[in-house]
């Protein structure tokens, strides 16, 4: 099973891309919360036109925007407003643009439904859509939050947490220091499959006592086993005991990585996707889109 991962670099090419289909006779772009918002405002700055959401529609309520922008042209009181364009980021069942469709239905506006993923079954539930993007998929701004992140392997620093500074790098006490305060980054709401971090093992208990600190569920924690980080320096072990692990873990469709240069080795030696959170690019063994 490979997962369709969607960046945030791809979701705006394909937001540019597709800017000649929207009608730009709309006077109001609505985002459906939290994740419609992402596209909408996006397509909203793009378009120059005003934003709000489905509860603003309902309460005739604009979003204020920067005073920089050019709103000779904008409407001012939503009585004026004759047309709106509803964006969602995906639609899979339908149930949720339904449900907003349904709190639409008195507004007397005309309303044009659009969405950047849709399934083959629901591709007919809006007037407009990006692309068909099959199940399984995960977005950037969801990755940390869906059920697929069990399927993941998942780097420690640079994506849980802040990488540590130079001077907190001394494999001593100012390291143990770091790994028991570092500031988390991301804090997933679902179990991890298998952290796997080039931390040495000699650290386990501290980085275990941080997980449990912030909650962090998982079901594997592998760590690099040797004496010292000037060892993994000398040997360059990085990438390749990540790939190593990756590799083996015939369950793992993903991994996560924050360093470039990494992410592109383990894909080289893995010839399995890797996401890098450091340049919100998606790799593939082929190369990197």
């Amino acid at each position: 099973m490979s997962i369709n991962f969607v960046t945030f670099n791809m979701l705006n090419k394909m937001i540019l891309q597709n800017l000649h289909r929207i009608p730009h006779d709309i006077d109001v772009v609505v985002g459906v919360p939290r994740s419609g918002m992402i596209v909408a405002n996006l397509i909203a700055c793009y378009l120059n036109k005003p934003l709000t959401d489905v509860a603003g529609v309902i309460s005739g309520r604009l979003f204020e925007a920067g005073w920089t922008k050019n709103k000779t042209d904008w409407v001012r009181d939503f009585s004026t407003v004759k047309k709106i364009l509803v964006v969602d980021d995906s639609v899979n069942t339908g149930t949720s643009i339904n449900q907003v469709k349904e709190r639409l239905a008195l507004v007397n506006v005309e309303k044009v439904y659009l969405t950047a993923f849709v399934v083959t079954n629901s591709a007919g539930i809006v007037d407009l859509y990006f692309s068909i993007l099959p199940q399984p998929r995960m977005f950037e701004w969801n990755y940390m939050h869906h059920g697929l992140l069990k399927k993941c392997c998942v780097d420690f620093d640079g994506v849980l947490c802040q990488d540590p500074t130079p001077e907190q790098n001394d494999d001593g006490e100012k390291y143990r220091n770091f790994i028991l305060n570092a500031e988390p980054k991301l804090i997933p709401s679902q179990p991890i499959g298998w952290i796997v971090t080039a931390r040495l093992k000699k650290y386990q208990e501290e980085t275990e006592t941080w997980l449990r600190k912030y909650n962090i569920q998982y079901n594997n924690l592998i760590m690099l086993d040797l004496e010292s980080a000037e060892q993994r320096r000398a040997l360059g072990l990085h990438a390749k005991f990540k790939a190593q692990i990756y590799s083996e873990q015939k369950d793992a469709v993903l991994f996560i990585e924050s360093d470039p240069r990494q992410a592109y080795e383990i894909v080289q030696l893995t010839k399995k996707d890797v996401f890098c959170s450091g340049n919100s690019l998606k790799y593939l063994w082929e190369g990197n889109i």
